[in-house]
């Protein structure tokens, strides 16, 4: 398989570059394959620059590479791909809408952007079926879009709305909705997810159902004890977990190789003994595919599947994070594969499944749905000082807690087979 697109990070002495350290050369001890749905493996260089007290970051390498077209979906129709596109402009969209609220003082708190993660988000969302589970991150908000949230909820939830999914008690994103679309809330503690949608999977297959539970986890994120005992756990019982890892190259300030020694966080797979799978986060045929395929696993019981989408935050970590610890060269690169610009040529231009008309007819309904649902927000009530005290949490009485698809079986009774997929043999 050929090398990573590796960023090699390297400590320097004060007021010099250091030298490069020994190279790993961690790809030649490889012994196993990663299935790696990319056409293009960028190769750049990250090093470290100290002045003094003060630390920046140069980068170097194939910076100025022609942008790889769009991989052919195995899976997806030309009207699916219309239905992601527009999901993926309805993200951005919302998220600029947000910014705007946000500098006009509207906005409680701060707001986590995905900017350059909308193909990831929906398209993998996308891949679930409506029965089925998400639980997003902070950076997921257009998954949200697709499991049936509108511009409105996400945009008065943040500006702490009466009329918010958490009715103005959270002014962030920490909503969800088990009743309806199957949404587990993000937690704010990095990885605890995973072992909540794990046991999602395993509450179904107790019913008798093999469904797919999606969710995802950072670069950061992904090196937390929970993420090992959660991936562990779904790999040991043989849940549909799918688990997204957003190499997104930045945990915060830290670039996202001073974290790892791994050339792919995909091989992480291996020491679970699962399915591994890379695919460029900026193509959503590639993200659907990968998604698509490891939800059909997590359907026949064939366990959980980790796929690595590679890409680039082009915000800081919120919007309080001008990102300037960022080399502008590594903006540029990855601001000519903005994963909408290349969808949306891969419609109108490569396969011309949108005239030139009918893509700004397109844009223009995605602009007045989100101005309509902007205006609801902003023109809706703040809650009333006296519902701070009702239901900060879920009392007995509040509502029946009822099986989703049958009645859970008992020990005696046979449950689902689970058995070891052959995609899980890395092994040459």
């Amino acid at each position: 398989m050929p090398k990573k697109a590796k960023q090699k990070a390297v400590r320097s002495g004060t007021n010099h570059k250091a030298s490069r350290p020994p190279s790993r050369s961690l790809s030649s001890q490889r012994s196993y394959s990663i299935l790696d749905y990319r056409l293009e493996r960028p190769r750049f260089e990250l090093r470290q620059v100290r002045d003094g007290d003060t630390v920046r970051y140069e980068v170097s390498g194939t910076l100025n590479a022609p942008v790889p077209p769009i991989r052919e979906s195995k899976f997806l129709s030309r009207q699916q791909c219309i239905e992601i596109y527009r999901w993926m402009l309805l993200n951005r969209k919302m998220e600029a809408a947000l910014e705007n609220l946000y500098k006009q003082g509207k906005v409680v708190g701060g707001v986590y952007f995905g900017l350059g993660q909308e193909a990831c988000s929906c398209a993998s969302a996308y891949a679930l079926q409506p029965e089925e589970w998400l639980g997003p991150m902070i950076r997921n908000q257009g998954s949200l879009l697709v499991r049936g949230f509108s511009p409105r909820d996400i945009m008065m939830q943040y500006m702490a709305k009466a009329g918010s999914p958490t009715k103005g008690r959270d002014a962030s994103s920490h909503f969800g909705d088990i009743e309806i679309r199957n949404v587990v809330a993000p937690i704010s503690t990095l990885g605890d997810l995973i072992p909540v949608l794990a046991g999602v999977a395993l509450g179904a297959r107790m019913q008798g159902r093999n469904i797919a539970v999606m969710t995802y986890i950072g670069d950061g994120g992904q090196s937390t004890g929970v993420t090992y005992e959660g991936v562990n756990f779904a790999a040991v019982q043989n849940l549909g977990l799918v688990l997204f890892v957003e190499n997104n190259l930045w945990g915060y300030s830290t670039p996202a190789d001073m974290q790892f020694r791994v050339e792919d966080l995909a091989e992480r797979a291996i020491a679970y003994g699962i399915p591994g799978v890379i695919v460029d986060g900026t193509d959503a045929c590639q993200v659907y595919d990968a998604a698509h395929e490891a939800c059909e696993l997590a359907r026949r019981g064939e366990g959980p599947t980790l796929i690595e989408a590679k890409m680039m935050r082009m915000k800081g970590h919120a919007i309080h994070d001008a990102a300037e610890y960022v080399p502008k060269p590594l903006f540029e690169y990855w601001k000519k594969r903005d994963p909408i610009a290349r969808f949306e040529n891969y419609l109108v231009k490569v396969k011309k499944w949108l005239t030139g008309t009918e893509n700004e007819k397109l844009i223009a309904d995605v602009e007045a749905q989100l101005e309509a649902d902007r205006e609801f927000a902003v023109a809706s009530p703040m809650p009333e000082p006296e519902s701070a005290t009702g239901r900060p949490y879920c009392d007995p009485s509040c509502h029946e807690i009822k099986p989703k698809y049958a009645a859970p079986k008992t020990r005696t009774e046979r449950i689902s087979s689970t058995r070891r997929t052959d995609a899980a043999v890395h092994l040459k």
